[in-house]
């Protein structure tokens, strides 16, 4: 009985902990500023140490986390290291300036360097994408005071050998050669308590093409700042731009993406049409109509999966080009993003498309019927799955008329953290229960179990849990969710706010047809429960490709069938 208590606290912690978080993270954005290593920023420190998340590693040893680390800058812009000012706006415009916007390898987000002590962040996916900064500054500011801890010798600020040997290595500016690279590692692995070989493993994962020497240079950066913060009480700042504090939650990019979306369908004349929704990614369903035709020869020879695998891989983008050039002519429309929500679009004609050239099969019915237009969208991050569905499913005003959408059917895919299973597996979910509450969304999914087997693929079916972040989830409130009597499957941090824009738009405003179909099927980028394959043990590589394409074939097939 003792053991079962003691776990379900540890696991109430937690909850108590992420739900601490949030409501942190709300109060500082309102207040507009605040020091994370301050006295404002000790809640979100004190949690986040407490929750000890799987993604941020061992947050709370006295060693350093280098996986974490690397999980972290890889979404962070490029030298926010070096920065005192940490400054959150909206769009304001820095895009037509001299500034030149810094993206992130992992995260598609426009930031600036405004000067050597600043660096702006363009958020315009929302508050999760606010959560998210916020969470994986944290993590960084926190790390860095681990070093500075390890390389003051006393208040006045003198510092160990090591940490002049580093500073020596790093300010010289220079691509070091192998002896001064392993001389200057071997420093920093006793600065941040980690072996030489653990360090020499990483060392290239740090690195960009034009900067080798990054993790010296990273860490060098992040001790520096901290040594700064703890001797001269130079404290580093988080602000939040008057502008992005009036306009967040206002869906005032939401409106411009799918005003956008609406003349394209106008211009076309394709308003009248029913139309199919996908939330997927920009290849899968072009490729799956498509690929058959534009690479003939290959298909031949080769099976449609392994069709798929080439087309996925880095260095084959001359076969991309070939099926996108088909697409066009054969009446696809692709709308890259303007808005700053960062979903670009393609819209399909299926009137233009010859079934029998393609490898799905469509029924004779589907062939007589007014033929549907499919609009793929890419995939939406946290609550911006809200902001844009639910301005898409608003009826349009045209001369004085309203017109309402034909909206058959909205299919969601996406990736998702698995609970029983591992990476690649499918989940069906007949609901989604958001985190942190007992709100849930019951669907009566199109897609089932039954669907997807004899494919090798293990499918499971179930609730599904809407995570606020996924960088906070730890193995004990996974545990409990995975033992808890909602039956839950695995995590993922759209499907809640999808279902709630349908139903809004479904079944109380009434702006969509009452019975719209709904499809949602997730795909396992990762299992959190086992450690070393959370989602900061690298990505999936191949392993994706088959269940992308498995659910994407579905969702086409029900339509056209």
């Amino acid at each position: 009985m003792n053991k079962k208590h003691h776990a379900r606290t540890r696991a109430q912690e937690s909850s108590n902990a992420i739900e601490r978080m949030y409501i942190t993270m709300r109060h500082l954005f309102n207040r507009g500023f605040y020091k994370p290593m301050g006295v404002s920023g000790e809640t979100l420190r004190e949690s986040l140490l407490l929750l000890r998340p799987e993604i941020y590693g061992s947050i709370g040893d006295e060693k350093a986390e280098l996986e974490g680390l690397l999980y972290v800058v890889d979404r962070l812009p490029y030298g926010i290291e070096e920065c005192t000012f940490i400054n959150l706006t909206s769009d304001e415009g820095y895009s037509n300036s001299h500034f030149k916007a810094i993206i992130p390898p992992k995260r598609r987000r426009n930031c600036f360097r405004i000067d050597n002590e600043q660096m702006n962040i363009e958020i315009t996916r929302g508050r999760s994408e606010i959560y998210d900064i916020l969470t994986h500054l944290t993590f960084m500011f926190v790390e860095s005071h681990k070093i500075s801890k390890r390389v003051l010798i006393d208040e006045e600020g003198t510092t160990t050998r090591d940490w002049l040997k580093l500073e020596k290595a790093v300010l010289s500016n220079q691509e070091l050669t192998q002896e001064e690279r392993e001389i200057a590692i071997a420093h920093t692995a006793n600065i941040l308590g980690r072996t030489f070989n653990e360090l020499t493993t990483m060392y290239s994962s740090f690195s960009l093409p034009d900067q080798p020497e990054r993790f010296l240079h990273l860490i060098y950066w992040l001790g520096k700042l901290a040594i700064e913060e703890v001797v001269n009480n130079k404290g580093r700042t988080v602000t939040f731009s008057p502008v992005l504090r009036e306009r967040l939650g206002h869906h005032i990019h939401g409106e411009i993406w799918s005003d956008t979306i609406k003349e394209a369908l106008i211009k076309n004349g394709l308003i009248d049409r029913p139309i199919h929704v996908i939330s997927a990614n920009m290849h899968s369903v072009m490729n799956s109509i498509f690929a058959s035709q534009a690479l003939k020869t290959m298909a031949a020879k080769k099976s449609m999966f392994e069709v798929y695998e080439a087309l996925s891989q880095k260095e084959n983008q001359e076969l991309r080009n070939k099926v996108t050039k088909e697409a066009l002519s054969k009446g696809m429309i692709y709308i890259p993003d303007t808005s700053g929500t960062n979903i670009d679009v393609q819209i399909f004609d299926t009137a233009k498309i010859d079934f029998k050239k393609t490898d799905l099969e469509a029924s004779k019915v589907f062939e007589d019927s007014e033929k549907p237009v499919l609009f793929v969208m890419d995939y939406a991050f946290g609550e911006q799955a809200y902001e844009t569905i639910d301005e898409l499913l608003k009826p349009i005003k045209l001369k004085d008329k309203q017109i309402h959408l034909n909206i058959d059917s909205i299919s969601i895919m996406g990736k998702a953290g698995i609970l029983e299973g591992g990476k690649g597996d499918i989940m069906i979910p007949s609901a989604h229960i958001f985190e942190g509450t007992a709100d849930n969304y019951p669907l009566d999914n199109q897609l089932s179990k039954s669907d997807f087997e004899g494919h090798g693929i293990d499918v499971y079916e179930g609730t599904m849990i809407t995570v606020l972040g996924t960088s906070l989830q730890n193995k004990e409130i996974l545990k409990f969710f995975f033992n808890s009597t909602w039956n839950v499957i695995g995590l993922e941090m759209e499907g809640a706010h999808y279902q709630k824009a349908i139903q809004a738009a479904s079944k109380v405003r009434g702006s969509i047809n009452p019975n719209v179909k709904v499809r949602y099927a997730y795909y396992a980028s990762d299992n959190p429960l086992e450690t070393g394959s959370t989602l900061a043990s690298g990505g999936l590589g191949t392993t994706g490709v088959k269940p992308t394409y498995l659910i994407t074939r579905k969702i086409l097939q029900q339509i056209f069938n």
